[in-house]
């Protein structure tokens, strides 16, 4: 059988690290002595949520940003995001002194609002619904000519995610498995190519809320089921696979991994008591993985990417209601 080849690919990544590297934090890699102990596996933390902007997103929106043509970026940018994108576009774009036009939602939290604002995003307010989503864009898109950056599917997008799974393994060059979380795939993909391109042996696993569960749908069914109504405290993560995402997801992940919504806010809430680091609900449903003690990570040298630290400080899901 011939060997499947990704697009983007390994040297894709590389040449999108090369072209970011001198915009984007190089974040550290945090250990554990107490959590090595209470799983039997060595654990190692890529850091995103100490990115710019926040969250890995950064990597991928400024690879696009940078990689546009000078007549495309003086149109400048648009997205449709209520979510880490949003921000990370925002901030790149700034890069290039160029517009960024922001699609969110009417009922996006104002945190998220504030720091679209901050980075000098554009917003432009819709429905509360995909669809109102996407045709706002489009109507901005037509009406400005800015360039459409999708939040996940898009391959300058999966190729600048990659670089922080390429960091990782020059930080720790022999990990047997890496876990990150999996929402619309963009990070996911761009981990699996990494992980693949520099050491075939790695084991690489996705993790999903079970109240969001369609890449394990769609990894198990051979094709996308889109998300239906998901209802997770993991905001990040309630988007489907993209026809971009899933053929990558679906040819070079081992497996998807899901959690329940305890899980993932005991998860947080342990993160944040012993390693003194604020990380979102999304990014920590990889740790939950780990702690449901499954036979395929014990013992294991496991690097878990935590994807991202935008949290609304004032409604913490392991507080009090």
């Amino acid at each position: 059988m011939e060997k499947y080849q990704p697009k983007p690919n390994f040297d894709d990544i590389i040449s999108a690290y090369e072209r970011i590297k001198g915009f984007i934090h190089k974040t550290p890699v945090l250990t554990s002595k107490t959590f090595d102990g209470m799983t039997g596996s060595q654990l190692y933390f890529k850091c995103e949520n100490f990115q710019k902007a926040g969250a890995f997103k950064f990597r991928g929106a400024t690879n696009a940003v940078l990689a546009l043509s000078d007549a495309e970026a003086k149109m400048g940018v648009i997205t449709h995001s209520s979510g880490n994108h949003a921000g990370a576009l925002s901030l790149a774009a700034s890069l290039r002194k160029i517009p960024a036009f922001i699609v969110v939602p009417k009922n996006a939290t104002g945190v998220k609002k504030d720091a679209v604002r901050g980075y000098g995003g554009k917003i432009i307010e819709c429905q509360p619904t995909l669809d109102s989503r996407e045709k706002t864009a489009e109507q901005v898109r037509k009406e400005t000519g800015a360039i459409l950056i999708h939040p996940y599917n898009n391959y300058k997008i999966i190729a600048g995610a990659g670089t922080t799974t390429l960091e990782l393994l020059h930080d720790i060059n022999d990990l047997e498995v890496i876990l990150a979380p999996v929402g619309g795939g963009g990070l996911l993909s761009g981990t699996a190519i990494a992980a693949r391109g520099s050491k075939n042996k790695i084991k690489v696993y996705g993790c999903e809320p079970q109240n969001a569960n369609d890449a394990y749908l769609s990894f198990a069914a051979g094709e996308i089921i889109p998300v239906t109504n998901p209802d997770t405290v993991a905001d990040g993560l309630r988007t489907s696979l993209g026809d971009k995402t899933f053929p990558i997801i679906s040819k070079l992940v081992d497996d998807i991994f899901l959690v329940p919504e305890h899980e993932i806010v005991s998860a947080m809430k342990l993160l944040w008591e012993r390693m003194k680091i604020i990380v979102e609900p999304s990014a920590v449903v990889p740790f939950a993985v780990v702690l449901q003690n499954r036979k395929e990570l014990r013992k294991k040298k496991i690097g878990i990417i935590l994807s991202g630290g935008n949290v609304d400080l004032s409604r913490l899901p392991f507080m009090p209601a």
